[in-house]
């Protein structure tokens, strides 16, 4: 990269840079003139005689008032007769506006001098119908840098981005989020494709090629091609790395960052102050901005807040990391969920992440990228990930998995992979307090890895809880008009939650019930134990003293707790072999559900465990499985078979021919296969799950001694 430097005189010369020793610097954003300083004018000395040069003296001086010696313009800086550089420069140019220290805006067509009518300043309006918002490569210059400053003609400073970002919104119609740094990647094509339309560029190729950063894409520059087949090759370039992404994708559906709204979603959303404390605690910030730490494992018990703590960890990082062209991928590991309960999922989330944020990795991407259930699968990801992770241009890189412990199958994989990866991935895990992945990540000699217990943080943690529960009572309609009951509610609850942030939510959510009246709050919270298991007793004994609905409750809990990922209401109800009457219905099994406490919650239809400590709690249950896990599965397999035998027939989908395109199916109205899906999917893994262990091996023997005899 060439930069100018100034020096304490004033005058400032040109310095060619290596790419890893880039001194901080600022850059200039402006709108091209007719007499622009070049860079053969610096070169011969004459750029002082060229108008433009005003534009360079003041970058250079505002730089200097910034503390920066450096400084960047493309008029300038960039050797255009040169074809290498020039191809070099515009696909890098994105970068080098990212990584810039300050972004200096200069509007030689807004003045402060101005005045209306009021005799106020009339640069507002002249700021948003200035020629610099109208232009095409201004767009990843307003987008790129952290910082972005606007001066008007006279130097002086209007605002910056942040200051200004409702009025650029309103200019541009652009979102506040791309403004504020949001990744870019969580934008669709046609949504950034928007942004340029209505910009102009001196060269026509020049609307596809200032594009190249948006997109994080790299193709030739070849000016006379024309607008349309450089776009076409823009676009077929994007589509490219999308079908990679694609291919990813279809191997296992499961969108880290949609997870990660669910989740929030389903816990009553984020509070900032229940999770903020994290940010003052001595070892995360440790890990946080000392880069020899590279790896923090937040630890404790289950319902204490470790994900929506992530969640709120995640949300505060992913902006300036981001911002600075940074990556932050994220996991959520969750037993109950079979698709992403593997050290295989793991892998193929962050990949996933990673490739979006940063394309250029998806050149690590194999052909095959194997189904989770594979057996090559942890063999090619874990290389693919290692390779992604040693790439010499991966930017800075935070790599974010919740629940390890509830990562079932191949656990000790992936906390080897995650102890030996490249010392210049920060990654931050949580976990309940397990002695496998106590004996892997604990603190190490030289404090690369680093633990923070919340039971060692129990004031903090008690302090989020309180800022919790206040936030939470404010909600309740019920308690609204009688600040007394409102207080007693919560000193009553702030006693009894013991450092348990699902504890709160479960009560809160029985306060939060249609038929709950003001005058019941108090005695509900007198009434609810401490602790969850106590609390799941109590929300057990209260389905059991149903007259009617009881048993459905207990099958319905029987299957969720069984089932190797959340079911759909249709899918339960037959499973569960509810009365046809109730089967026939999708709101009669939603009451039916509804009727199963706080065990279930409902997103989309789709039924979910509200935590990992319920499912242990009731799979442990005689209430709930008499005759044993193993009995349970073997009737949600002969249940399976027996659905499938009732719905299966030749060529459901009227695809007519064998070797019909899967793509191009069509999913008939109604969907034939709605209560089905999981039984065609599952039913082995039931009749596996059922068998004892015992007569697993004796299996296994008789095998072997059938091949012995043939």
């Amino acid at each position: 990269m060439r930069l100018l430097e100034r020096d304490d005189t004033g005058d400032f010369h040109l310095k060619d840079l290596p790419s890893n020793a880039i001194p901080p610097y600022a850059i200039l954003s402006h709108t091209w003139g007719d007499e622009e300083v070049l860079f053969k004018d610096l070169v011969d000395g004459t750029g002082r005689k060229n108008a433009g040069y005003a534009k360079v003296q003041f970058c250079g001086d505002q730089a200097w008032r910034d503390g920066l010696k450096h400084f960047w313009i493309d008029t300038c800086c960039i050797d255009k007769s040169d074809a290498v550089e020039l191809q070099h420069a515009l696909n890098s140019m994105f970068q080098w506006y990212r990584n810039a220290t300050k972004c200096y805006v200069y509007l030689t067509d807004v003045s402060t001098r101005k005045w209306d009518a009021d005799g106020n300043s009339g640069w507002e309006l002249a700021f948003r119908t200035c020629r610099w918002f109208t232009r095409g490569w201004t767009l990843q210059e307003l987008i790129a840098p952290t910082i972005v400053e606007f001066f008007s003609k006279e130097c002086e400073r209007l605002g910056d981005k942040k200051s200004l970002e409702r009025e650029i919104h309103d200019i541009t119609g652009i979102p506040l989020k791309a403004l504020q740094g949001r990744p870019l990647s969580d934008f669709s094509i046609a949504e950034r494709m928007a942004w340029i339309e209505k910009r102009d560029t001196k060269f026509e190729e020049d609307k596809a090629y200032s594009l190249f950063g948006i997109f994080d894409v790299h193709i030739p520059v070849i000016y006379g091609e024309g607008k349309q087949k450089a776009l076409k090759r823009l676009r077929d370039k994007i589509r490219e790395d999308y079908l990679c992404l694609a291919k990813l994708w279809s191997a296992d559906p499961r969108d880290p960052h949609h997870e990660k709204e669910r989740i929030e979603l389903a816990k009553g959303g984020l509070l900032a102050d229940a999770y903020r404390w994290v940010f003052d605690n001595p070892e995360f910030r440790q890990w946080r901005h000392n880069s020899e730490n590279r790896l923090l494992w937040i630890k404790g018990d289950p319902g204490k807040g470790k994900t929506m703590l992530l969640c709120g960890i995640i949300d505060e990082l992913e902006q300036p990391i981001t911002a600075s062209g940074g990556n932050l991928a994220y996991f959520f590991c969750q037993a109950t969920d079979s698709r992403i309960n593997s050290a295989i999922a793991v892998l193929r989330g962050l990949i996933y992440l990673l490739a979006r944020r940063q394309p250029g990795l998806l050149l690590y991407l194999p052909e095959n990228t194997y189904a989770s259930d594979d057996a090559m699968a942890w063999v090619v990801l874990s290389k693919v990930l290692r390779r992604m992770l040693e790439d010499p241009d991966l930017k800075e890189t935070y790599l974010v998995i919740d629940a390890l412990d509830e990562c079932v199958i191949d656990l000790p994989k992936l906390l080897d992979f995650v102890v030996i990866s490249p010392g210049r991935v920060k990654w931050l895990l949580s976990s309940r307090n397990e002695v496998l992945i106590e004996e892997k990540l604990k603190p190490d000699v030289g404090r690369t890895r680093l633990s923070l217990e919340l039971k060692a943080n129990a004031m903090q943690v008690s302090h989020a809880i309180d800022a919790y529960i206040d936030g939470k009572l404010s909600g309740l309609a019920s308690l609204q008009d009688d600040t007394s009951l409102k207080n007693q509610v919560r000193d009553i609850l702030h006693q009894k939650a013991n450092g348990t942030f699902l504890w709160v939510a479960l009560v809160i959510q029985e306060l939060s019930e249609d038929d709950v009246e003001s005058w019941h709050a108090l005695q509900i919270v007198e009434e609810v134990p401490s602790g969850l298991d106590r609390m799941y007793d109590r929300m057990l004994n209260e389905i059991s003293r149903y007259k009617r609905d009881s048993e459905f409750c207990r099958r319905i809990l029987l299957v969720a707790t069984v089932a190797y990922r959340p079911l759909y209401l249709d899918e339960i109800g037959s499973l569960s072999e509810l009365p046809e009457q109730i089967v026939g219905s999708t709101e009669n099994i939603r009451k039916v559900v509804a009727k199963c406490g706080s065990f279930l919650t409902i997103r989309e239809d789709k039924i979910y465990l509200i935590h990992q400590s319920a499912k242990d709690y009731l799979s442990a249950s005689a209430l709930i499985f008499p005759h044993g896990a193993p009995i349970a599965h073997r009737d949600i397999c002969a249940r399976s078979l027996e659905l499938m035998l009732q719905k299966l027939r030749r060529d459901m989908y009227g695809l007519v021919t064998p070797g019909f395109p899967i793509d191009q199916a069509r999913t008939p109205e109604p969907d034939p296969l709605v209560t089905i899906r999981y039984s065609c999917v599952f039913w082995v893994d039931h009749l596996r799950d059922s068998i004892l262990i015992k007569t697993r091996h004796n299996a296994t023997h008789w095998m072997r001694s059938r091949r012995s005899l043939n």
